[in-house]
């Protein structure tokens, strides 16, 4: 038994507990939990003996973290791109921030327009304005 599935010993109570409300509840889920305590460890070292048979399989040397493909000259190349891109990524990084600058600009300047022509509206209207009362 894994430590790590406390639910499939059969001596907690917990698992007692759930197996009866799944039970009253909807009694698909009494079985499966009944199933799961029965056969829990079957399926998960079928998960494990899955997960290390694909383990290396998808892997195409693109991950981080996976080192050299065995060809020198794709390895090279590889690396080339990756800082070329890198550079690339820090170039717009820099574009972007350039133009969040741009835009923070703009709506201020809006948005002082929009005041001073609030101001001078108001100003017009400001000592002629009758009481409404």
């Amino acid at each position: 038994m894994s430590n790590c599935f406390p639910l499939r010993d059969k001596r907690v109570p917990g698992a007692i507990f759930l197996t009866v409300l799944g039970f009253i509840l909807y009694w698909p889920l009494g079985l499966a939990m009944v199933a799961y305590m029965i056969w829990g460890d079957r399926l998960h070292e079928g998960f494990d003996a899955l997960r290390r048979r694909f383990d290396g399989a998808g892997r195409t040397g693109f991950e981080p973290g996976f080192g050299r493909t065995g060809n020198v000259a794709f390895d090279e190349y590889r690396d080339r791109e990756l800082k070329r891109l890198e550079e690339e990524r820090r170039r717009l990084d820099t574009m972007r921030a350039e133009f969040d600058t741009f835009l923070r600009e703009l709506r201020r300047a809006k948005d002082q327009e929009e005041f001073d022509r609030f101001m001078r509206n108001r100003g017009a209207f400001g000592g002629d304005r009758p009481n409404a009362g």
